[in-house]
């Protein structure tokens, strides 16, 4: 009976040292944290719980690594590590950032491609920003194209230009899919919503036009007139003569100047040359762009031109008579700013 007993204080105390252990462990992971400033730490793939807790101890997030991890494994509240850039907010405790990193709540990225932004600019914006992993290296157009499940498929204008945001650490591969699969959708919503007896019979059209509106076009309420400019020149069979696609069809020839010679330079690209759609689209266009190429303000105006405002609106003409009473105009009014651009089909 005797042993009993001291069996049974020996069981108590034990357990009375376990519970206050435990509660003792509690108490240590739900403290404030040692730090009174926002710290960052980047969790890379494959990190384990006990790499990612010695990061947190070496920034200040939390006093000792060991005690949070034995308090985690003793409760069976081991958090998941997921990948990301995470944000800890000053004095969180060490069971708040456990919690955090559980449940994966990352800072985000934000990457912002522009409308009118080339697909070879789009690259590039990736390969230089410091929050995406690099992953394309190498990596052929037509490659890339063919892993989206595009093979064949040029790559310009099958972009969305838009805002992105994304965990830090997401590979370019991963953004250019998320942009691609937006551009669809939005192409696809276009098409669907398009004009009756429009001179385009696939999206793939409407995505060349599109490029040709948004290059040729900054303002939002032009756009639609835009496209109905170059929408009645193709119903006539006449050359979209686009400043824009010359300057995509001469590449790196380009100079930021655009010379006689450039527009009888013949290229696929070349407006000036050839009729019809060039073979590509000649840039990222925006939803605005798609739906002005879908349902585009056809007027009867068959010419347009910058009014030399410096405002980049642009004055629309029926005849070529008017139109080149509008050039001189326009001439007129660059004489004293030599900044206002000239845009649209010259004759």
């Amino acid at each position: 009976m005797r042993a009993l007993r001291k069996i049974i204080l020996l069981v108590g105390f034990v357990l009375a040292a376990l519970a206050g252990g435990a509660w003792w462990l509690s108490m240590a992971v739900s403290q404030p944290g040692p730090h009174l400033a926002p710290v960052q730490i980047d969790v890379r793939k494959g990190e384990t719980v006990r790499a990612v807790l010695a990061d947190l101890e070496r920034v200040g997030a939390i006093e000792d690594a060991v005690i949070v991890e034995w308090w985690a494994r003793t409760l069976g509240d081991v958090p998941r590590v997921r990948v990301g850039r995470y944000g800890i907010a000053p004095r969180a405790s060490a069971k708040e950032i456990l919690r955090q990193l559980d449940e994966g709540r990352v800072l985000l990225e934000s990457l912002v491609v522009i409308e009118g932004t080339r697909y070879s600019d789009l690259r590039r914006l990736l390969a230089g920003y410091p929050g995406v992993q690099q992953t394309l290296a190498g990596v052929s157009d037509a490659e890339l194209m063919t892993r989206l499940g595009q093979p064949g498929v040029h790559p310009e204008g099958r972009f969305f230009p838009d805002t992105y945001r994304f965990a830090w650490g997401t590979s370019d591969f991963e953004v250019l899919k998320l942009a691609h699969g937006r551009l669809q959708e939005r192409l696809e919503a276009a098409w669907a919503s398009r004009a009756g007896d429009l001179p385009l019979s696939q999206p793939a059209e409407a995505l060349i036009l599109a490029s040709i509106v948004e290059k040729e076009s900054a303002l939002s309420e032009e756009r639609p007139r835009v496209a109905g400019v170059f929408v009645q020149r193709l119903r006539k069979g006449m050359r979209l003569q686009s400043d824009p696609t010359v300057i995509y069809g001469l590449g790196d020839q380009y100079d930021g100047d655009i010379r006689t010679r450039d527009l009888r330079a013949d290229t696929p690209y070349n407006s000036y040359t050839r009729k019809g759609l060039p073979p590509t689209p000649i840039a990222l266009p925006g939803e605005e762009a798609l739906r002005a190429a879908t349902r585009p303000l056809e007027t009867g105006e068959l010419f347009f031109v910058a009014t030399g405002l410096g405002d980049g609106s642009h004055t629309f003409s029926r005849t070529y008579d008017d139109h080149r009473k509008a050039v001189r105009k326009m001439l007129q009014r660059k004489r004293s700013d030599q900044n206002a651009p000239v845009a649209g089909p010259s004759s």
